[in-house]
């Protein structure tokens, strides 16, 4: 677990009496919750619960049906696209699939938001992009690949360096660990926790996976039903009474046991 206490009366992400829907598909009715300032907090759930649509609604990607969704004071479905604009710069998103641009290099991936947001001439957009694939554990030389000749760690890690570089208050992931190997399990899940301490970030993790939210998370908000019925540190959770976290948190244990053959 990260060493950060935030503060629990300084909450960056609010959201108040959410309602959403997909036609006849309701995910969200009358939801709160809750992100404090500097803290790692992790929603997790069962497929198709609505985890991803969370993220998605905290930098006005989809918008509340009802109900409100506050980040850092302003209420995101009255930004215009410049008020949206400047939300987005604030907060950086980690798509699942790392979203890299196929065509370009990494130094071009890493590049293409300091070119838009910053006056940083082509030496410091340099400089820059070898402080972020350094800070994710990669070599300078990667600044110069493909993202398709690099494995599947290499690029979530390419993508975090992205994330960073235009120096955000909060970084949200979506399925930062999905498809990878134990061994890249744990390497995305330690410099989940390093951004957190060093950059000292609110970030926001959306996974299936508990041993990465035991991991890495100040909090764990544990979706279901359309709400979330639990907040709370991850060994509050372990030794929550409440029916619903305990079969969540069996049916992982039951997931992880068949993955390894157990």
């Amino acid at each position: 677990m990260t060493q950060t206490q935030p503060s629990a009366s300084a909450p960056v992400i609010e959201f108040r009496g959410v309602e959403k829907s997909f036609g006849d598909n309701t995910v969200y009715a009358d939801m709160d919750l809750t992100v404090r300032r500097g803290e790692t907090l992790t929603i997790i759930g069962g497929s198709g619960q609505g985890k991803s649509v969370c993220l998605k609604m905290m930098i006005g990607l989809l918008q509340a049906d009802a109900g409100v969704v506050i980040v850092d004071g302003k209420t995101v479905g009255e930004q215009d696209a410049e008020g949206l604009r400047a939300i987005r710069q604030r907060v950086a998103y980690v798509f699942q699939g790392g979203a890299l641009f196929d065509s370009m290099t990494v130094l071009e991936n890493i590049g293409y938001a300091l070119r838009e947001h910053t006056d940083l001439d082509d030496a410091g957009i340099l400089d820059k992009a070898r402080a972020c694939v350094d800070m994710v554990g990669l070599q300078e030389r990667v600044l110069q690949s493909m993202p398709s000749s690099l494995s599947g760690g290499m690029r979530k890690r390419v993508a975090l360096a992205r994330s960073i570089a235009i120096e955000p208050e909060v970084i949200l992931y979506d399925e930062p660990t999905t498809g990878l190997d134990p061994k890249n399990i744990n390497r995305i899940s330690a410099m989940i926790m390093k951004l957190q301490q060093e950059l000292k970030v609110t970030s926001v993790v959306v996974t299936h996976d508990m041993p990465t939210a035991r991991k890495v998370s100040d909090r764990i908000a544990m979706l279901y039903e359309k709400r979330f019925p639990f907040v709370g540190t991850a060994e509050e959770m372990w030794h929550s009474p409440q029916s619903e976290v305990r079969d969540f948190i069996h049916g992982t244990l039951r997931e992880a046991e068949a993955r390894h053959g157990a």
